[in-house]
């Protein structure tokens, strides 16, 4: 839902091969045959996005059930056959119709929180956000949890925004925190995600120690 299509790129779907997209989906109702795509990724597809995007919310605006759009293209019967165990919604940075239509088709939100000065007021606005979704749209919608990511141990402004999250949202901070990793930012230029083109770095075993944190916390919650 990123019209920036970073996540497209990162695992090797060129812009020029980008037939269809989720510009497609939410405003054409393409069939889901024509928007998923594999990946080189094993079990992993991607219904990719382009700069199309980025007109969706002025062309849906007229539309009565513009903020359920994808809600409601991702629970058609066609989905029932290709069996995923999760589905992750990329958003853009920022508070727009696309984010709002994620987070009404959403059954929970996963905030990264970048290790810097300005990051927590971007997440109290979000946080207010959910709030407004939950009362309008999706009373269902929780918080899977507050990431912190790029963190740099040896910088003070990381550990006192650190500090601040734990202080200001508890529990909804993970314990597991995403490093500033040379690797990491290098993986996408080779269309890999970390986990396949250096899966002993750092950053990759941090991906690996959150994945495994929210597997814990759905198991806990379906206990």
């Amino acid at each position: 839902m990123d019209p920036q299509g970073n996540a497209s790129t990162g695992l090797g779907i060129e812009a020029d091969d980008r037939d269809y997209t989720t510009y497609d989906l939410l405003v054409d109702d393409a069939p889901l045959s024509e928007v998923i795509r594999a990946t080189e990724i094993e079990d992993l597809c991607v219904i990719p996005a382009t700069v199309d995007l980025s007109s969706a919310d002025i062309e849906l605006v007229s539309n009565e059930k513009r903020s359920f759009l994808l809600h409601d293209a991702l629970r058609q019967t066609a989905m029932d056959e290709y069996e995923w165990d999760y589905i992750l919604i990329d958003c853009p940075p920022s508070l727009n119709l696309l984010t709002v239509n994620a987070m009404v088709a959403a059954h929970s939100v996963l905030i990264p929180l970048q290790s810097e000065f300005f990051a927590l007021e971007g997440v109290s606005q979000l946080m207010l956000t959910i709030r407004e979704v939950r009362q309008a749209a999706n009373s269902d919608l929780r918080i899977e949890g507050v990431v912190l990511t790029m963190y740099d141990r040896r910088n003070n402004l990381s550990q006192q925004v650190e500090q601040d999250a734990r202080d200001n949202l508890g529990e909804l901070v993970f314990r597991t925190v995403i490093p500033r990793n040379v690797r990491v930012s290098e993986a996408p230029s080779y269309a890999l995600p970390v986990l396949n083109y250096d899966t002993n770095s750092l950053g990759a075993r941090a991906y690996r120690a959150l994945a495994e944190e929210i597997v814990a916390n759905h198991q806990r919650l379906a206990a």
